[in-house]
């Protein structure tokens, strides 16, 4: 059992949702789903992209079933038309219910070549707020958070269950980057980076110790490259310049988002791995 599954907490791949969805998640995208695309779409035969063209093309490449099953129906002067009520409730069966985490994505998938310009941004908001590990990249669903990246997160915050300096900044990062009420990603880049401080001053058995002490007895071991330790510094300066992360906000500072705060825990937590395995 993982350190995070033994205090109760939900384990990490579902904090970020990675092939996981959540009802929370599933609800808002089907309400934006039917809001934005469905109740909006023309249901006549004079505008752009119709209701009708777009039912006919989930039903036949989709979810390939015959064409008499739609609820298309062509009235007495030959004008064709949705039943909307039965299309709602046939597409909230399938979104809502259905086992498979990935149905909703596939569906908005194939939804996105026949919304308007807004129907995107408004998904990718909702994934962003919800930690979805996928968003609309051109058009296409893509995965933003891998399964790599969720497997290094864990191992770090178990294998230092029993360090606390190390494993309550690792906490906290995660804690930060996964709120889905107030996500503070600065905070979590802080925390990311004073997991690496601690982990730095064990390693070389010094409370003082910084990063460069840290990088710099690897390299006296031959367990570094150049290359990667200035790599290592530059990104730890990044947070400690001027401008830089850890100091206080002024006006006009650059905002850090989620991608910038996951990316930061993902490299400190391999960071912090690499080290322990120099540990033993």
């Amino acid at each position: 059992m993982k350190f995070s599954e033994r205090l109760g907490h939900r384990p990490i791949k579902t904090q970020l949702q990675v092939e996981e969805i959540d009802e929370e998640l599933k609800n808002s995208l089907w309400s934006i789903y039917l809001e934005s695309f469905i109740k909006i779409l023309p249901n006549d035969d004079y505008s752009g992209y119709k209701l009708n063209e777009y039912v006919r093309g989930l039903w036949f490449s989709f979810f390939k079933l015959p064409l008499d099953t739609s609820p298309i129906y062509e009235d007495a002067y030959s004008r064709v038309g949705v039943d909307k009520d039965e299309l709602i409730k046939y597409l909230r069966k399938f979104f809502l219910t259905n086992k498979n985490w990935y149905d909703p994505y596939d569906i908005l998938q194939f939804t996105a070549q026949y919304a308007n310009k807004d129907f995107i941004p408004f998904i990718n908001k909702i994934l962003e707020k919800e930690k979805s590990g996928y968003r609309f990249v051109k058009g296409e669903l893509i995965q933003i958070t891998s399964k790599v990246e969720i497997d290094e997160i864990e191992q770090a915050i178990t294998s230092t269950s029993n360090i606390e300096a190390v494993n309550s900044h690792l906490n906290a990062a995660l804690k930060h980057l996964s709120d889905k009420e107030n996500p503070i990603y600065r905070n979590s880049v802080k925390e990311s980076i004073s997991a690496v401080e601690s982990i730095c001053k064990i390693y070389t058995k010094n409370e003082k110790s910084t990063l460069a002490d840290a990088l710099t007895k690897l390299e006296k071991a031959g367990s570094i490259h150049p290359a990667l330790k200035k790599a290592f510094s530059s990104l730890y300066g990044y947070t400690s310049d001027s401008a830089g992360i850890r100091h206080a906000l002024i006006e006009n500072d650059r905002t850090v988002d989620f991608n910038e705060a996951k990316f930061m825990l993902v490299t400190c937590t391999s960071f912090i791995n690499y080290l322990l395995s120099k540990m033993t």
